[in-house]
């Protein structure tokens, strides 16, 4: 006999963001795990506007969402700096929480969720969709094989041109900046592929003349084994989004890292000695994939907490680079 399906879990979300509207929640409402039962955001009028599209109900104050016994799990998209805030009182409600990118503003707001989470048994995940994509595991595979011998270095880049005057990654006061916006891509890159204990040994940032806010920047990391790492992130380049691992026996690099479309075919080339192999993989949705492993873990009570680990190394390392950096403004 077939066991019955477990029944959907009930997703509330607390933020009207725009990646809410555009790509997490279409995905939520089209997977069996999931059913969205309600949002709140800035305002009643924007939630009702996200009810309408999506099919729930809306909450005129974030708190009323978290008091409904008919929600499991919270996601959160509010602007960075409210984060924290928010992932919290999710948990002492006693709901699972996936939480926007990055998981706080430095890594005491981390380590504290991360506890508050563990001693609740409630899962928490944060939205780096990027790393359940399978093409990083399959690097870490050839890597762990040997096929790009001792690897000495490691480079990442993400960068997107200059954004509209008022868009919210250019509040300071709202957790913004290109730091935390598209700098920890290759800062949580590197903690997936070069491991533990690595050491910022040098920052630059260009900073806004008239407040400070980080606009681009560069970093410096050392691994403990002596893995170089050079790390370029902004707001005002030509799109990158790519990442080198550079061994004494070949190089491999992936092109479109981080945000790749649900339907691009990934390549990842490794260059050896003047030959440069192309190896194509399958395409795969990133966000379907995090949404459904933090249905598993929310399932399982919490599930796999090394990935708390990760965060709270990232976000030491975002600490370390505002500690470290020079400044340099510009305009």
């Amino acid at each position: 006999m077939t066991a019955p399906a477990a029944r959907p879990l009930r997703l509330g979300a607390i933020g009207t963001s725009s990646i809410a509207w555009r790509r997490v929640l279409p995905t939520v409402v089209g997977m069996p795990e999931w059913d969205l039962v309600a949002v709140a955001g800035r305002t009643p009028k924007k939630a009702a506007l996200f009810a309408e599209q999506f099919g729930c109900a809306a909450e005129e104050e974030p708190e009323a969402l978290l008091e409904r016994p008919d929600v499991d799990a919270v996601y959160v998209s509010t602007p960075t700096a409210l984060h924290h805030e928010w992932a919290e009182r999710a948990l002492l409600a006693g709901k699972h929480v996936l939480v926007e990118k990055p998981i706080g503003l430095d890594g005491s707001e981390a380590r504290s969720l991360c506890a508050l989470a563990e001693a609740r048994g409630l899962a928490l995940r944060e939205g780096f969709m990027f790393l359940h994509h399978p093409q990083h595991t399959r690097v870490r595979q050839l890597m762990d094989e040997g096929r790009l011998g001792g690897v000495v270095s490691f480079q990442s880049a993400f960068c997107i041109p200059p954004l509209p005057e008022d868009d919210i990654r250019y509040d300071a006061g709202l957790g913004g900046g290109a730091l935390l916006d598209v700098g920890v891509y290759p800062l949580r890159a590197a903690t997936l592929l070069l491991g533990p204990g690595l050491e910022v040994t040098g920052a630059t940032l260009r900073t806004r003349a008239s407040d400070g806010l980080d606009l681009s920047g560069q970093v410096l990391l050392a691994s403990p084994s002596g893995v170089l790492a050079e790390l370029a992130f902004g707001f005002e380049h030509a799109y990158s989004s790519t990442y080198t691992v550079w061994g004494d026996r070949a190089r491999l690099t992936v092109s479109r890292a981080f945000t790749p479309p649900a339907t691009h075919q990934p390549l990842v080339v490794i260059e050896e000695e003047g030959r440069r192999e192309p190896l194509d993989l399958s395409a795969s949705d990133q966000l379907m994939l995090l949404l459904r492993e933090f249905a598993s873990a929310a399932r399982a009570g919490g599930g796999d907490v090394r990935q708390h680990t990760d965060s709270i190394a990232m976000m030491d390392l975002v600490d370390a680079v505002r500690a470290t950096a020079r400044r340099i403004p510009v305009g």
